[in-house]
């Protein structure tokens, strides 16, 4: 009944590969910015909850200002970190496929940040008191750590080594990312410059529900000629409105010769029956 957004721009296949120089020149300051995050935070916010839990119950007393300090430079930092992470999320380019790049890159710069900042700050951390047992505060025999005290003494590492390990986890998903564009890339190059581009009649068509920042999408069935006769594929399109396909409308089709199932179609701005059928796919007004 509703349609489903997605945040960004149809990609053009035949783009440049690789992603805009400013997503890398955006990633260092966004890594070092989320570094000083991970540092301030871990010190100024982590430290003082981790000592409440395993040691006596109370305020941070003597130390309260440096720990606010921290408080209020992790807000600081995090709030540029954020941004600059945001800014790599465009660093990609107006397409779905460039800003999936960068949204992949800018959470890399994110986990790679807070593992290098709280990694920084392990021999910073304050000892707790006692190590194993937690002290009562008005005297009397003291209580052994539970399981989960014992997580959170070791958190000084438990944290950069999470941090790190989605940072690992990130560079797999860029890298896999970055070979399947290169793949697509490829295949698109090498149907505009080898293949063939003639006239199909879409002769069935589906609204997907789904809207491209206003674009809406379709499974097409379209009908073209070849060399071996005419030939029928099923594929999706992105269009404007205004130039949405219809039943018996034409599109610009690119097969390739050797497996006319490997097509691209695009709208034919000639076609005048094209966004005649605005009612079937609009999104709802409420």
């Amino acid at each position: 009944m509703f349609g489903s957004f997605e945040f960004g721009l149809p990609g053009d296949p035949r783009q440049a590969r690789r992603p805009s120089p400013r997503l890398w020149l955006l990633g260092v300051p966004t890594t070092l910015a989320w570094a000083v995050a991970g540092w301030s935070g871990t010190l100024g916010l982590l430290d003082g909850f981790r000592l409440m839990s395993l040691n006596r119950v109370g305020s941070w007393g003597a130390d309260t200002g440096p720990a606010v300090s921290l408080v209020l430079f992790f807000s600081i930092s995090i709030t540029v970190a954020s941004s600059l992470g945001f800014a790599m999320l465009w660093g990609g380019g107006m397409s779905l496929r460039g800003m999936g790049v960068g949204f992949r890159a800018s959470t890399l710069a994110a986990c790679l940040g807070i593992a290098l900042g709280s990694g920084f700050a392990i021999p910073s951390w304050t000892k707790p008191e006692s190590i194993g047992q937690r002290l009562p505060l008005g005297g009397g025999a003291a209580e052994p750590w539970t399981d989960v005290d014992w997580i959170v003494y070791y958190e000084p590492y438990l944290v950069p080594g999470v941090a790190g390990v989605s940072a690992l986890v990130m560079v797999m998903v860029l890298v896999r990312a970055f070979v399947t564009k290169a793949e697509a890339d490829d295949h698109a190059q090498a149907l505009a410059q080898t293949g063939r581009q003639v006239l199909g009649h879409v002769v069935g068509i589906e609204f997907t529900n789904i809207w491209v920042m206003g674009n809406p999408r379709f499974t097409v069935q379209v009908r073209f000629p070849t060399d071996e006769g005419e030939r029928t594929v099923i594929t999706t399109m992105i269009t404007p409105p205004l130039q949405a396909p219809s039943r018996g409308s034409t599109v610009k089709v690119t097969y390739d010769p050797r497996n006319p199932d490997s097509v691209q179609v695009d709208p034919d701005p000639a076609d005048r029956a094209a966004g005649g059928n605005l009612g079937a796919f609009l999104p709802p007004m409420f």
